[in-house]
């Protein structure tokens, strides 16, 4: 008897408001290829190091608000994404459920542990050492998250352990993240068809 494929774990997501238009397209078992259009540079930069280092396709188009600022445009991505990301997990059965990873850039180091729990919740300690990265504000990379976490429902630890470019903070953090994501969304071949959890649900 042949095995039936396991089925595509993808989605597509837009969210239109007032402020922002964002259509976010993913999979989560892709060659971390990206198509990526925010108005923000440098934004863009750290979603591609989601989608290169997390072996996650991604597909994000955005169009915001940038003449007041980068901020709804920033957080509307994260939620998206974090939408985009719960649809296509599914279920969570035969994932790893936690991922952690440690990523140095030159002098930076960040630490990332991410728990597909269920629960929406973050836990970010990075002080940046610039508040402006290009037109990039550092601020917004909590609020990129915390959009993510809130419709994601996940757990999300954050730590910049050293850094004093603020540049090569950001980036060892999004690549953290991404391993983090990548080693939780595996699928684990010794716990298949199971949901992590003693509950029996996620």
């Amino acid at each position: 008897m042949t095995k039936s494929p396991p089925a595509a774990r993808t989605a597509e997501v837009s969210r239109m408001t007032a402020e922002t238009r964002i259509t976010v397209k993913l999979n989560l078992d892709g060659t971390g290829a990206s198509r990526l259009s925010t108005g923000i540079g440098f934004f863009d930069h750290m979603l591609d190091q989601i989608a290169r280092h997390g072996l996650i396709d991604l597909d994000i188009q955005a169009e915001g608000d940038l003449h007041i600022d980068g901020h709804h445009t920033v957080e509307d991505v994260g939620i998206t994404l974090g939408q985009a990301l719960y649809q296509a997990v599914g279920d969570k059965r035969g994932i790893r459920r936690y991922g952690h990873a440690y990523v140095p850039l030159d002098e930076a180091l960040s630490r990332v542990v991410v728990d597909f729990s269920g629960r929406p919740g973050l836990v970010m300690d990075v002080p940046f050492r610039s508040a402006m990265i290009g037109s990039f504000d550092t601020q917004l990379a909590h609020e990129f998250f915390q959009g993510f976490v809130n419709h994601a429902f996940v757990t999300l630890h954050i730590d910049n352990l050293k850094g004093e470019n603020a540049h090569h903070q950001a980036e060892t953090v999004f690549k953290a993240f991404a391993r983090a994501l990548r080693q939780a969304l595996e699928i684990d071949p010794r716990a298949a068809g199971t949901v992590p959890s003693t509950k029996g649900s996620l």
